[in-house]
Formats: C-alpha cells, structure tokens, sequence
C-alpha cells in the first residue's frame, strides 16, 4: 500500500509550481537591489564619463586651432613672448587657449621655437579638462634681404647700350650718401653684382648704389609670392571678390581691409576734396590695377602690400599716374609690368619698396622717391629729384625679407588633467 502511495504522490506534482516560484522570488529579491545600484552607478558614471569626454574634446580642439594659429603665423605675442588669451565655445563648453613660445635657436639661416599650448575646457558646472600640450617648429630660410638692401636692384644683365641708357637717366636724380659713407663720390654709380668694384665697396654705402645682373638664386619666385600674399589675406579674413572691384572714393576718406580680387581692382576719387584711402590689410589681386584718379587723391600703404598676381604677358599690371600720391610706408609687388608716374608724398620714415617679379617696368618719379625698387626696371626719373634709401633699411616690411621656405611642426607632448 504504501509504494502505491508514493507513486500516486510522485506523478500527481502539485505544488511544484509554486515551489519554483518562490525560488525565483527568492533569488530575484536577493539580486535585485544590488542590480539596481550597479545600473545607477553605471548610469552616473556614464553621464560622467560623457561630460568629461565632451570636455577632452572641446580641449583638443583647443589645442587645434592653437597648432593652425601657429602654422599660419596668426599669432601677437605680448613681451613675455604670451599670446593673448582666446576663448573658445565647443560643446557647449567654454574654451580659454594661451600659447608660449620659446626661441630655441635662432640663426641668420634656421630658427626653432617651442611653443606651450594652454587649453582649458570648463562645464556649465565648473568642472574642467585641461590639455598641455608642447609644439616645436623647426624653421628653414632662404635669405631675399640682398634685394632690398639697395635703392635701385635689377635682376638683369645689361647690354652696353641698357647700361649706358640707364646711367644717363641716373644723371637727372640725387642718390644721397648715407651717413658713415665717406666714399660719397660712389652714390648712384652703377655696378654689376658679380664685379670686383662691386665687392669693394664699403658695406655703409651699398644701399646708395644701383646694381644690376643680381643672381636670380637670390630672388624669389613668382609663384612662391603668389603663395606668400594669398596666405597673408587668408590669414587676415580677407574678403574675396570673384570678378572686377570698382572703388570710388567720391571725396571720401577711406580704410580698406584685407582684400582678394579675382579680377581687375580700379581705384579712383571723382569729387573733391582730397580723399585718401588707408590700407588696413593686405591686397591681392589677379587682373590689374589701375589707379589714376580724375581728382586728387591719396594712396596711404599703410604698412600694407599691394600684389598684383597679373603675369608677365600683362602690360602694365599695376597702373598709377597723375592725381595719386603714394605714401609708404608699405611695398608694391607686381607679377607684370608696372607703369608708375604718381605724385609722391613720403615723410623720411615712410619708405615705399616697389618691385616687378617678371616684365620690365616704366618707373617716372615725378618728386622726390624715399624707398628702394627692385626687378627689371626703367628709370625715367624727373630732373632735379631725389632717390633716398631709408635709413636703416625698411625694418617691419610685409615682404619676404627673411622668408620662411620650409616649416616643419611636431607635438613633442600632450598631457590631458582633469
């Protein structure tokens, strides 16, 4: 009896449901609460890991910009050698970048820097990621100083008649001795570059002389100054214009910013009274530029550079006669031919340097001309005037003196705090 019992029992299982329940009830409520402050935890940590991620890239790009600013050479250093502080907004985080730079060599033909680059992303809540990071700059130089260390440079090898036509016209114009020189009998003689003459001369009169066949390894290239300009309007956010640019003065005072013109560029002043216009930038331009006001007017370079990227098959690239008066200091740079017969209006500390990369250019001082000119040039100058080299050379000047023919840049650290 009691085996059929325990048979019956077996194969009827109630319960057993029941059992299982419980069982499960009982190891969920064990499980339960520690899953549930694991999946809180993880939720916090991942907002905090989000946060501070947002955080680490809103720093990085920091440290971007940083890095293109110094590539670009868009930079103002304070005596410290400190850049002004710049703020950022990236992810909605607020971004301070401070750059130090340090000179670690510095010779007449290669430089190295080492730049601190400072980027410091904070929360709306205060919380902060801050990156360190070192950038060094290893800079290479092709020295084009010689072409302005003269008041007249031509990149030619004059025939005798050339020579003779051209020391015929230096006849009409003054070239003054500067001070030191106690050879003054030499200032404005001609000389070509490779000559024994040339090499004796005393270097504190060598501005005042005109030379001629200048070694072309010495000059740049158009190309590399079309490259030169256009990263400089680039650099100052210059406004591009794709086609031809009319400026009108109209009897107006004027002051133009950096500028790109894919065409022609005509400037003019059709009222009274005198007007001037100011550069505030660089000004680049592919056509021509012609400039010869129907009133007076005054082209103030303002320390700025015009460069007319026009070709040497283009007559008169850069055209400036009559009612304009040219005051320095800053430089024309023409890729073409320049025909230039201005009034010219230049204080002693106000140099105007003016050079033609390719084609020959018609040079006319109709007074008194204070800066160099460089390229393949005819000097007609006005009888009884002046050509006088700055003293001391033209310091500041937005032109490849001592260009940088090669950059090469490497992050030699980056540290992330947070």
């Amino acid at each position: 009896m009691m085996k059929i019992a325990v048979k019956k029992l077996i194969r009827d299982e109630k319960g057993s449901a029941m059992v299982m329940a419980l069982i499960l009830l009982l190891v969920g409520g064990l499980i339960s609460a520690p899953l549930l402050s694991h999946m809180g935890t993880g939720l916090i940590t991942g907002e905090v890991y989000e946060k501070r991620t947002a955080e680490l890239y809103a720093a990085d790009a920091g440290v971007e910009d940083a890095v293109w600013r110094i590539q670009t050479n868009n930079l103002t250093f304070d005596v410290d050698n400190r850049s002004y502080p710049e703020s950022l907004s990236v992810n909605d985080k607020s971004v301070d970048v401070v750059i130090y730079r340090e000179v670690i060599v510095d010779t007449p033909c290669y430089k190295e820097y080492r730049y601190q680059i400072l980027s410091n992303a904070t929360g709306t809540d205060g919380s902060g990621t801050k990156i360190e990071a070192y950038v060094t700059a290893n800079v290479t130089y092709n020295d084009y100083s010689g072409i302005s260390n003269q008041v007249l440079t031509i990149q030619k090898n004059l025939t005798p008649q050339e020579l003779a036509d051209l020391i015929n016209d230096l006849k009409k114009v003054t070239i003054p001795c500067p001070t030191g020189c106690t050879e003054c009998e030499i200032c404005g003689t001609v000389y070509d570059y490779n000559s024994d003459d040339y090499k004796n001369v005393p270097e504190e009169c060598k501005s005042c002389v005109v030379v001629y066949n200048y070694p072309s390894v010495n000059w740049p290239t158009a190309d590399f100054l079309s490259d030169w300009y256009e990263e400089k309007v680039e650099a100052e956010n210059g406004t591009h214009y794709y086609g031809n640019k009319a400026i009108d003065l109209g009897g107006n005072p004027l002051s133009l910013e950096s500028l790109y013109v894919h065409g022609d560029l005509t400037i003019n002043n059709s009222k009274d009274p005198q007007a001037t216009l100011t550069l505030a930038g660089t000004i680049y331009v592919t056509g021509k530029v012609l400039i010869n006001p129907t009133k007076n007017m005054v082209l103030d370079l303002g320390g700025n550079t015009i460069f007319v990227d026009s070709g040497s098959v283009n007559p008169e690239a850069l055209y400036i006669k009559g009612k304009c008066a040219v005051k320095g200091p800053g430089a024309l740079i023409v890729r073409g031919a320049i025909y230039f017969e201005p009034n010219i209006t230049a204080g002693t500390t106000d140099p105007v340097f003016m050079m033609s990369v390719e084609s020959v250019s018609t040079v006319k001082p109709g007074v008194d001309f204070y800066g160099a000119i460089a390229g393949n040039v005819d000097v007609e100058p006005y009888p009884n005037t002046e050509i006088t080299y700055p003293t001391g050379g033209f310091g500041e000047l937005n032109f490849p003196d001592l260009v940088e023919d090669k950059r090469s840049y490497s992050i030699a650290s980056w540290e992330v705090s947070q």
